[in-house]
């Protein structure tokens, strides 16, 4: 039987199937269309971005670090590009397997994986870390020869600061070190634009003037747009907005009167200041043992991080500016005029010193057995008698002590400008009340004022203090405020913005009563206990000496040196200043441990201002027996400053180097846009900068 097909019904099937067929085409293609339109209109900017951002990548240019000049424009501190083998930890699986096997390609030493682990804890895996920094030429091509080894380990090129004179004046420059997780928290409360000028930033400032003059040193980062392959590697620089170094900060310091210092000082410990009474200038900023601030630029591994921070002798302490003292008999002055002021005594008025001041059934002993005889306020300073101010101390009271010493700057901070300084002790009876909880331990007895007058007891101040208040009486009551930067000099325009000299005040001291305590100052270098350090000096000069008792020595008992631990034994204190009609620089410093302020600290200071006033420099001979506390008067004949070695034999660099000259430091600023290995003196400067002015001439 033959079955017909239906072609009417088929052809229908048939169209109906085209039909649906069509509309899923149709929707489909709506589908398509719709999505292509939403991608390229109303997605179009945030996606035509993220291309571009997959091609290109923009990499912040952090800017050469400003120089640091003293203030003859010797390079203190400056730049060099070197290059670093560098490992994100993030891209690596195996950490210790990959070192060890770079290694075998670059010399790692041990001190340098130290240094990697301990960068490792303080940084976060993503970051880029040097393993080895200074590579060789040879070493840089034995990687890159391997490279492919070792994914996530990179070469780059850095700068890095430079300190070329190593351990000198160390401690006012500072350092810079890698930005640590506390600093970067800092960071980020900055305000945005801060914040976005630190980005790529791996350095900052640490100590001195480095950290506090920051801002000024670090310059203005600038920005790369470049293009990238799928692999994440540079092709090529599309666009650049380049970085502003930073600007040149000039010191006031003079850095070859601050070797003097410091050479004169030699082994011993101690702190000295030195600054003009007329501007507050700080020309000498010394704190001895010195360190490398070299050792920090890259990260200081272990070694030199455990010696320096046991270290008995504390050389990372900045003595001048947060070691405090008692002030000994450099205090008398002080307490001299304080009872001018108050009227306790007259110039003229004398007291009988048998040796020694009774007190609530206490001897209080004076430095000379026997005693001074009948002893005047003159006498009192040019001898330094201890018992004219047990008594006067008695009689003025500690609250009347604190009130006259707070306004020469004792207990007080100076203002200086860097970081970190010591406020001292000026103890006064609402100072006891707060500092102890027991009740009869806030109680001020009477007994307590007596030792103050001799710049003992609870009085502790830094060199600074000393200096500061010192600096106020040689200006004829004109209080200045210190500081260490003379002017900081605008890398793009080359002008100088220079530090205001910034008056504090005036002393409310009659000026009659400052002319006894000055007069009485130049008795003390003319015929008193620091004339053997000052005598045959060209110029006249004022000071005083002082020596303070570091541990208290039994009634009864006699203080014996030799007896004694070498750090329970006297520091020895001396400040002066000249000439003394019209002074230009005032000292204050302390030698600890080692006695008498006029054998072991005077001698520092004559030395200082021959060189200063007159431009003399002492012998070897002299200098060699200074450094023992064995020569007063300068030994052998001095020679010119102009004349004497500088660098010295055996310094950063060789002795042959130019002579110090003086260089607008306007001229040094090229220095810092040309990264360099050696920018240590002015003559160099003066090439380098002689050199980019060239480069940039058609």
């Amino acid at each position: 039987m033959t079955v017909l097909r239906n072609v009417e019904a088929d052809l229908s099937r048939f169209r109906m199937r085209i039909f649906v067929a069509s509309i899923v085409v149709f929707i489909c293609f709506l589908l398509l269309g719709s999505r292509l339109l939403y991608l390229q209109v109303y997605r179009h900017t945030d996606l035509s971005e993220q291309a571009e951002n997959n091609r290109t990548s923009i990499v912040p240019v952090v800017p050469n670090r400003g120089l640091i000049l003293d203030r003859n424009g010797i390079v203190l501190a400056t730049n060099y590009s070197a290059y670093t083998l560098e490992v994100t930890p993030s891209r690596i699986a195996n950490l210790d397997k990959t070192i060890d096997e770079l290694a075998q390609v670059v010399d790692i030493q041990p001190r340098d994986k130290r240094r990697f682990k301990k960068l490792l804890e303080e940084s976060r895996s993503f970051e880029s870390l040097p393993v080895r920094t200074r590579l060789t030429d040879e070493e840089v091509a034995r990687f890159a020869a391997q490279s492919w080894r070792f994914p996530g380990v990179d070469i780059k090129a850095r700068l890095f600061r430079s300190y070329p004179w190593g351990e000198l004046a160390s401690h006012v420059i500072g350092y810079i070190g890698r930005v640590n997780q506390a600093e970067k928290a800092v960071i980020e409360d900055w305000p945005e634009e801060k914040q976005a000028n630190y980005r790529g930033t791996e350095y900052i400032g640490k100590l001195g003037i480095e950290q506090s003059y920051e801002d000024q040193l670090h310059g203005t980062t600038g920005v790369e747009q470049v293009e990238t392959s799928a692999a994440g590697r540079a092709m090529r620089r599309l666009a650049s907005n380049p970085a502003t170094p930073g600007n040149t900060v000039v010191m006031s310091i003079d850095i070859k009167l601050q070797k003097l210092i410091e050479d004169l000082y030699g082994d011993r410990r101690g702190a000295l200041v030195a600054i003009d009474p007329k501007t507050g200038e700080v020309l000498a900023f010394v704190s001895k043992p010195t360190f490398d601030p070299n050792l920090f630029v890259d990260g200081i591994d272990s070694e030199n991080w455990q010696a320096l921070n046991e270290s008995e002798d504390k050389p990372l302490l900045n003595r001048a500016l947060r070691g405090t003292y008692p002030p000994g008999s450099t205090y008398k002055p002080f307490m001299a005029l304080a009872a001018l002021e108050t009227g306790k005594r007259r110039p003229e008025q004398t007291i009988m010193d048998p040796g020694f001041f009774m007190f609530g059934g206490h001897r209080f002993r004076d430095d000379k057995e026997g005693g001074h005889g009948a002893v005047d306020m003159y006498k009192s300073i040019v001898a330094s008698c201890d018992t004219y101010y047990y008594i006067l101390a008695n009689d003025l009271g500690v609250d009347t002590i604190h009130e006259h010493m707070q306004r020469l700057g004792f207990g007080e901070l100076t203002g200086i400008d860097i970081l970190g300084e010591s406020r001292g002790l000026l103890p006064s009876t609402a100072w006891k009340r707060k500092a102890y909880h027991k009740p009869e331990q806030q109680k001020w007895y009477a007994g307590e004022t007596i030792s103050l007058g001799i710049g003992q007891g609870y009085n502790n101040f830094t060199v600074l203090q000393i200096a500061q208040a010192l600096s106020t009486l040689a200006n004829n009551g004109v209080k200045m405020k210190p500081h260490l930067v003379r002017e900081v000099v605008d890398i793009a325009t080359h002008k100088p913005t220079e530090t205001v000299h910034q008056t504090l005040g005036q002393l409310a001291a009659k000026p009659e009563n400052i002319a006894i305590i000055r007069r009485a100052l130049v008795g003390v270098n003319r015929e008193g206990t620091s004339a053997a350090a000052f005598r045959g000096a060209p110029y006249t000069s004022g000071g005083k000496t002082g020596t303070a008792q570091v541990i208290t020595i039994a009634q009864g008992a006699k203080y014996s040196a030799a007896h004694l631990d070498e750090r329970h034994r006297d520091h020895a204190l001396f400040m002066a200043y000249a000439p003394a009609e019209d002074p230009k620089i005032a000292v204050a410093m302390v030698v600890e441990n080692v006695g008498f302020g006029a054998q072991n600290a005077a001698p520092i200071a004559r030395r200082a201002f021959d060189y200063w006033l007159m431009g003399l420099y002492p012998s070897e001979e002299d200098m060699a027996a200074v450094k023992q506390g064995k020569a007063t008067t300068p030994i052998g004949k001095q020679r010119s400053a102009a004349e004497a070695a500088w660098p010295p034999p055996g310094g950063p660099v060789a002795a042959a180097s130019a002579p110090l000259a003086a260089l607008p430091p306007s001229a040094a600023i090229a220095a810092a846009a040309v990264p360099a290995s050696a920018v240590t003196t002015v003559a160099t400067a003066r090439v380098a900068a002689s050199a980019a002015s060239a480069a940039r001439r058609p």
